[in-house]
């Protein structure tokens, strides 16, 4: 009994030390617990904002959403039904189907085609987008798609030609967002030439069959088969190709773009493009639309 008696004494005695220092303690025990909880949670959070800014890595494709300004025909439009249509359009169809992933197609103005990818609305551009060294800031690009100048257009037997001596005091229409909106502001508007922006290029060629504009500025080729060869343009002509450009406002070749934080999206496309010229795919709706070869265009 006595030795149970002094157990129990001893037990009391641990009972009541331990008591003390943890109520002497218990504060800094528990202010370190709270400080390795919330440092747990702040490293968690981290990995959770690093992997967010990896989607390339994670990310299996099933499907690929390409964001397209459909008022660019013959590039991408919509058909009477509703339906994507265009070269570029077909070109992302082979594509995916190299990749063997859905492809699908959203509808984007082109002065807010840029942002709305960085926004991930969709996963690529595929809009006849112009590698420029402003756009390379902020995107990256696939290989080379296809190449074409930039032209104006203007009423038959006007003799205007794409200079600013030749437009000032003349309204030129331009398409927001464009390489040919770039140019105009940059090498005319400062000299003189009126320049009016439009959200989309079926608006400019409206208002230069309503009189309201003199010229308009865009691509070559969508000048040519989306306007001239229509009959809508029957009236109007080339007024030849923009080629001064110490600035290099209108960039290189016509390509896809991606968010920079894609590389495993840019280089399975790169294969795709790869893929698709070599076993003559490209070719084929190429001759879909043009006759002659638009990959190997150059400017001139």
């Amino acid at each position: 009994m006595l030795a149970q008696a002094r157990l129990a004494r001893r037990l009391h005695l641990t009972v009541c030390i331990v008591a003390f220092a943890f109520g002497w303690a218990g504060g800094i025990i528990w202010e370190t617990s709270m400080r390795k909880l919330l440092t747990v949670m702040a490293l968690a959070c981290m990995a959770l904002g690093v992997a967010a800014q990896l989607p390339a890595q994670a990310k299996t494709f099933k499907e690929i959403k390409f964001g397209v300004d459909a008022t660019y025909p013959p590039f991408e439009s919509l058909s009477p039904s509703g339906e994507f249509v265009g070269f570029d359009v077909d070109l992302g169809r082979a594509i995916c189907a190299q990749l063997r992933v859905k492809c699908v197609f959203i509808n984007q103005g082109f002065d807010g085609i840029i942002p709305a990818l960085q926004a991930r609305k969709f996963d690529a551009i595929l809009s006849s987008m112009t590698v420029t060294p402003q756009r390379a800031q902020q995107i990256d690009f696939s290989s080379e798609m296809f190449n074409e100048p930039t032209s104006l257009i203007v009423k038959n037997g006007s003799d205007l030609t794409p200079t600013a001596l030749s437009l000032k005091g003349k309204t030129v229409g331009v398409e927001s967002g464009t390489i040919q909106e770039s140019y105009a502001n940059t090498y005319w508007k400062p000299e003189g030439v009126n320049v009016v922006s439009y959200p989309g290029q079926d608006q400019v060629y409206a208002d230069l069959l309503s009189g309201r504009l003199d010229a308009s500025l865009q691509d070559s080729v969508e000048a040519d088969y989306g306007f001239l060869k229509t009959p809508k343009g029957a009236d109007f002509k080339f007024g030849g190709n923009a080629t001064y450009d110490p600035k290099d406002v209108l960039g290189s070749y016509i390509a896809i773009g991606i968010r920079k934080d894609e590389p495993l999206l840019k280089a399975r496309i790169d294969r795709a493009i790869a893929r698709i010229i070599a076993n003559g795919t490209y070719k084929k709706i190429e001759a879909k639309y043009f006759n002659f070869d638009i990959y190997g265009f150059k400017q001139k």
